[in-house]
């Protein structure tokens, strides 16, 4: 196969978690007979270095000429860097919403697993974590709170802020679908996660969700109010196969998620619309602080990268590769600083390594 992937290489560590998450699919591609060609595109605050903009409309017209797109990580320190002096329209992860939008990319999907040699990075108690967890959470992703109006303006003198969350029914029913048809390929269960006591947006979820499921008679539908939610998942997130969120709960319930992974440096991402195209990125941030030292923890980049083999290119067995690689390297005791047990005794029995050190194990066992 010849495939053209679009690589945002985008801010802080993202050059270097993109970088290893590139060799493993050019690994991949001597493995298996494939010819991988890469598009890179500017996004996020090295656009805005270059072009003013977190976004160009010649960095999507070129997104849009590839097969997928592989992103690193958006934005910088919040408080230091200069683009956060800039208007909220042209700060880095404005052109994350825009890409978004632009690409049609409805239905965020970020799969939480727990490594069995990463138990011990796993903040729950080991009566909590049993045989482990393996779920994925779908998150509506292009409407909801963070695209509706919004205004601050002074109303009789007070100054006053307006988020309009607002959603329709086809941006529901489509999102329900695409955790639907994910469900049917792992454990046939969804939990859809609202806030239907207080909010009408939410009502108006429960009630299309339900609908969606007629279609999927085998798959069970529970609905559970998000603060439940978010509790669930530090009781016992066991229980779950795949959550389904609007876009705010979502953003909120992945990070949970990646934290009992034991970091957000192992939680893959992948955003699609309604075609085989999709943009896959780490779940993580941009990380400034460790910028440049060669520490960044580059699996869930990598495990992103399988994703787009798997959901854009529909290259199963060799996304499959690069996961069970992941995993031969996390058994044979590799580990970036984040994954480090704290213990000395644990620590004697791992190894250290660096980012591109992380990606040399895993190359070396695909």
């Amino acid at each position: 196969m010849e495939a053209k992937i679009g690589s945002i290489s985008g801010d802080g560590i993202g050059p270097e978690v993109v970088r290893e998450a590139r060799r493993v699919l050019d690994a991949v591609a001597e493995k298996f007979g494939h010819t991988f060609t890469y598009e890179d595109i500017l996004m996020g605050g090295c656009s805005i270095d270059a072009t003013g903009l977190p976004l160009t409309d010649e960095a999507i017209a070129q997104a849009k000429s590839c097969d997928a797109v592989l992103m690193g990580s958006i934005g910088g320190n919040t408080k230091t860097s200069p683009w956060y002096q800039l208007p909220p329209d042209r700060r880095p992860e404005a052109g994350l919403l825009k890409i978004r939008k632009a690409l049609n990319l409805f239905a965020n999907l970020r799969p939480a697993y727990l490594y069995p040699e990463l138990r011990d990075a796993c903040p729950l108690r080991e009566d909590i974590i049993g045989d482990g967890f393996d779920l994925v959470m779908v998150r509506e992703l292009t409407g909801g709170l963070y695209f509706g109006h919004r205004e601050t303006k002074e109303v009789d003198g007070v100054m006053t802020a307006i988020d309009t969350l607002k959603y329709d029914e086809n941006e529901i029913r489509r999102a329900a679908e695409k955790a639907f048809q994910i469900a049917m390929k792992r454990n046939k269960k969804v939990t859809s996660v609202d806030k239907a006591n207080v909010l009408d947006s939410s009502r108006l979820w429960r009630k299309v969700v339900s609908e969606v499921a007629e279609k999927y008679p085998e798959v069970s539908l529970e609905h559970m109010l998000v603060d439940n939610c978010a509790m669930q998942l530090v009781r016992n997130p066991a229980q779950f196969d795949v959550l389904l969120t609007e876009n705010m709960f979502g953003d909120i319930l992945s990070d949970e998620a990646a934290m009992i992974m034991g970091s957000l440096g192992t939680m893959p991402s992948a955003s699609l619309n309604e075609t085989s195209f999709g943009l896959y990125e780490p779940s993580g941030g941009s990380a400034p602080d460790i910028a440049g030292q060669g520490i960044a923890d580059p699996i869930a980049t990598i495990v992103s990268a399988a994703m787009l083999l798997r959901y854009s290119l529909n290259l199963d067995a060799e996304a499959d590769a690069i996961e069970n690689a992941v995993k031969k390297a996390l058994a044979d005791g590799y580990r970036t600083i984040d994954l480090m047990p704290s213990s000395e005794e644990d620590k004697a029995n791992v190894k250290q390594v660096g980012t591109s050190g992380m990606g040399d194990a895993i190359i070396a066992r695909l």
